[in-house]
């Protein structure tokens, strides 16, 4: 693990809790069709997953599905209509960027979200300070392929191996891994179908705070090596 020179965070299930949104739009369109709603806590845990998660958690489906094209266009149009309604910042988030600001340290954002919903969100969720905002769509490629972590280096002007990456989901870790960079897994997230533990991070972390602490810990053992 380098000593940090930037952080970069995914978005849902890192720095912001977007999933009580995210449900909502799969229940609008179950209720659409006369069915009952999915409990919350089923369909939180996809909520990193993005639209193939969702819509299979919510109604079974696969992009091998003849309807899912149709179903995965509506889903994304019903949670544009309700982007941050429950939407919040994860406790203790906004506390962590005060702090990595004190130490002088650049931090930005490389999500899988589109850029059509990352960039209101930004501002609904008072997140403009990022250095950087890597959309799903800002490169060709989406994790865990590195090249939305490696363009957020490019954008900072800081080496990947010098930038720590957070992340809540399994693709967050390849990517960093792939990206040449230190990997730090959220389990406060949505952390998907397998435990961070078997994600082999270069750490795993419970809270914002306990990340502070990381860095903080790392800086001194560089100053006083």
């Amino acid at each position: 693990m380098h000593n940090p020179q930037a952080i970069l965070f995914d978005l849902d299930g890192t720095l912001a809790d977007t999933a009580p949104d995210l449900a909502a739009a799969i229940n609008a369109m179950r209720a659409q069709r006369a069915l009952p709603p999915v409990h919350y806590l089923s369909l939180r845990p996809f909520a990193s997953a993005g639209a193939r998660g969702l819509l299979g958690a919510g109604f079974n489906i696969t992009p091998d599905d003849a309807d899912y094209e149709a179903m995965r266009i509506e889903f994304l149009n019903t949670y544009e209509s309700a982007l941050a309604v429950h939407s919040h910042l994860f406790e203790h988030v906004t506390t962590l960027l005060h702090g990595l600001n004190q130490l002088g340290l650049c931090w930005g954002i490389v999500t899988n979200k589109a850029q059509r919903f990352t960039k209101p969100l930004i501002s609904l969720l008072d997140l403009q300070e990022a250095r950087c905002v890597i959309s799903g769509d800002t490169t060709p490629y989406a994790k865990p392929h590195p090249a939305p972590l490696l363009e957020a280096a490019r954008r900072i002007g800081v080496r990947s191996e010098h930038c720590w990456y957070i992340g809540d989901d399994l693709r967050d870790i390849q990517a960093a891994e792939a990206a040449g960079m230190t990997s730090i897994a959220a389990a406060w997230g949505y952390c998907g179908a397998t435990e961070p533990t078997q994600w082999k991070a270069d750490a795993i972390i419970d809270s914002p705070l306990e990340l502070l602490e990381l860095i903080r810990a790392k800086h001194l053992q560089v100053a006083t090596s």
